[in-house]
């Protein structure tokens, strides 16, 4: 009797597990990966903002799960999408900042694999439709790194009409198929990324996809269309339009989740939602208009509030649905959790994702990070456990910079998650062990980034 008790102890434990494997005898399933761009840390109602209307998203986190203490590897667009597309530190492809976006132009490197790349030898179609900034030369662009196909702009931001280039001059036309220039003058660029997704989903709906919808909402210009904007009557200045491409963002989001349902593919397709980094407080997004709430910092900072993100995961009938998670992690923990996923070969290089596939079948599971750290010009942060050490950091707006007695900022997250109160002087030994933790992180990334070995091939997933 003592045995079959035992015997029936360990089948409920490994039951969760014996599931997924189950739901791995099947094919593989779809995934969509969706990228909000300059979204505020709490800037949907399901995590804590009470002046939007973001139904779809809410909706997609009753059916899933979403992180409270998501990271993304960079505070800006280029390293942020290029660690999230290929599991590995920016720094480790050389990206110490934005990519240009003007034509002919490299960006990240060719030898980094990317999901597109790591699927597509598994079987997997994959395209790509909405914003690149990771190069403009062919061998950078989408299709050079693992993409079938392409759609959207390839540098930074475009006017959301005339799909222009106006950052500086001279001005240039900048929305792409594959490697045609596409002219489609006065249609909306969300609306455009929502077509060509169901165009793409209704095509390969008997063989798993990848989709990957990096749109450009609520990034500057902040040009919603005015039935978003009459939603917000009420609200000044920044804050009105950024709401409106809040909610003009959610109804894509929105409509792309009922293409999937429409046929038939919800059970058998993965869905990610989350944000590049932390909202824009730039002249550009009228200094500001998203909502960091009580954390620190936004877009370009290395506290809180621009490196921490929005993050929604749902597959319903496989992993748990309404639940929060808590455990940190990071958007480089995709590549190598969708590798176990979808039955797909790592690639042959150095990752600093980890599977947190154990963390989005439980609450219970531990994160897979002791320590994360991050880079960005003379900018740094490290985050060991519930300590977290930001030096030379930079507050929400661009240019302010921290006082010199709060240059080296010490926080304990458990206790105060929005770094108001800088600890570094009271815990010397603990600003030198983080730093000791970050100067060993950076001595190893110089050290295989300065070493001499054989080019690479092009995708090293074989060797």
């Amino acid at each position: 009797m003592i045995a079959r008790w035992f015997l029936w102890i360990e089948i409920a434990l490994c039951l969760p597990g014996a599931l997924f494997a189950a739901q791995q005898t099947k094919s593989p399933p779809n995934v969509i990966l969706i990228l909000s761009d300059d979204q505020g840390t709490l800037d949907l109602n399901c995590y804590g903002s009470r002046d939007l209307q973001t139904p779809h998203l809410d909706a997609l986190a009753k059916r899933g799960l979403r992180f409270t203490e998501f990271y993304v590897a960079s505070p800006v667009c280029s390293p942020s999408r290029a660690a999230l597309l290929t599991g590995r530190q920016p720094l480790r492809a050389g990206l110490k900042g934005n990519v240009s976006s003007l034509r002919d132009h490299s960006g990240m490197a060719t030898a980094e694999v990317t999901i597109a790349e790591m699927l597509k030898a598994a079987g997997y179609r994959t395209g790509l439709f909405g914003k690149w900034h990771l190069g403009t030369v062919p061998e950078c662009e989408p299709i050079g790194q693992g993409f079938d196909e392409f759609f959207g702009h390839k540098g930074g931001c475009i006017d959301n009409w005339s799909h222009f280039m106006y950052w500086q001059g001279p001005h240039f036309h900048d929305l792409w198929r594959n490697d045609k220039e596409h002219w489609e003058y006065g249609a909306f660029f969300g609306d455009v990324i929502v077509r060509e997704a169901h165009r793409f989903i209704e095509q390969n709906r008997r063989r798993p996809f990848f989709l990957f919808l990096p749109f450009n909402m609520p990034h500057y210009p902040c040009q919603p269309p005015e039935t978003f904007l009459r939603l917000y009557p009420h609200l000044s200045e920044p804050r009105r339009s950024y709401a409106a491409a809040i909610t003009a963002l959610d109804s894509a989001v929105g409509e792309v989740v009922r293409q999937v349902d429409k046929l038939g593919l919800r059970e058998r397709t993965l869905i990610i939602f989350q944000s590049d980094h932390g909202h824009s407080t730039e002249e550009r997004a009228g200094f500001g208009g998203g909502n960091a709430g009580p954390y620190r910092g936004a877009k370009f900072s290395l506290f809180e509030g621009g490196i921490r993100v929005p993050c929604i995961v749902s597959w319903p009938g496989t992993l748990p649905e309404g639940e929060v998670r808590t455990q940190p992690a990071t958007s480089m923990d995709w590549l190598p959790t969708l590798a176990g996923i979808c039955g797909a070969q790592l690639p042959l290089r150095k990752l600093d994702g980890r599977s947190i596939l154990p963390v989005l079948k439980s609450s219970a599971a531990i994160s897979p990070h002791e320590v994360l750290h991050w880079q960005l010009d003379r900018q740094w942060a490290v985050r060991q456990g519930d300590w977290k050490l930001v030096v030379n950091g930079r507050d929400a707006i661009l240019t302010n910079q921290l006082a010199e007695t709060d240059r080296i900022f010490l926080s304990n997250l458990a206790e105060s998650p929005f770094e108001t109160n800088n600890l570094a002087r009271g815990h010397p030994q603990k600003v030198e062990d983080l730093t000791r933790l970050h100067q060993e992180w950076s001595d190893e990334i110089e050290r295989v980034n300065s070493s001499p070995s054989p080019t690479p091939p092009r995708n090293p997933l074989f060797p």
